[in-house]
């Protein structure tokens, strides 16, 4: 029988205990990160698909701060490694999104932006995303994030394609190759939920 260790990209169905366990180490990271600068306007969420209610996952449940200015490495390890926190490293050479996030959407930005940490506590199965606060990324993933959450039908075709790659990487030592492949449908929605997330702010306002 395939178990998560032999398929890392092993979906599991939703679980209602996800949201309340992101919550409780996100409130754990706020205190821990308070004395940082920018740290009392930062943002501290839940996001991935474990945010999602219904949605299958991977059970690591993806945490994102974002905050300005953007911490080093160095700092954040002194604040996080006695948590259980240590820093990513990534399964390959080129695994994405562990130093920086790879451009996309409609924004012209500086380079710079793109940078993160990433960070993972194991026992606990979190992997924890600092984002500078002006990162498009960081917008993406709580838009996209939103956009799943009130379109019942793109979350049954994002699952649908999830379990599509899941069952083709079952057997790979990691998943980057599960992550990779996401792409396409990434690239397919981002103009959706993009307006969806401009049109639903100001209609807010």
């Amino acid at each position: 029988m395939t178990t998560l260790w032999s398929n890392p990209a092993q979906l599991h169905v939703y679980d209602h205990s996800w949201p309340h366990r992101a919550e409780r180490a996100l409130d754990e990271l706020r205190d821990r990160l308070s004395g940082l600068p920018g740290a009392a306007v930062a943002s501290y969420e839940h996001i991935g698909s474990t945010a999602v209610p219904g949605l299958s996952a991977k059970p690591n449940l993806d945490l994102q701060i974002r905050i300005l200015p953007l911490p080093t490495d160095s700092t954040l390890c002194g604040q996080l490694e006695d948590l259980g926190y240590e820093r990513a490293r990534g399964a390959r050479p080129d695994s994405p999104g562990v130093y920086r996030d790879i451009p996309r959407g409609s924004e012209l930005v500086d380079d710079a932006v793109w940078e993160k940490s990433v960070f993972v506590h194991r026992p606990n199965r979190i992997i924890l995303h600092v984002r500078r606060a002006d990162s498009p990324w960081g917008r993406y993933t709580v838009w996209f994030r939103d956009w799943l959450r009130a379109h019942p039908d793109q979350r049954i075709r994002y699952e649908s394609m999830k379990r599509r790659l899941s069952d083709e990487n079952a057997g790979k030592t990691d998943y980057d190759d599960y992550t990779r492949a996401k792409t396409a449908f990434f690239d397919e929605v981002q103009a959706d939920f993009e307006r969806w997330a401009h049109q639903t702010r100001t209609s807010e306002q």
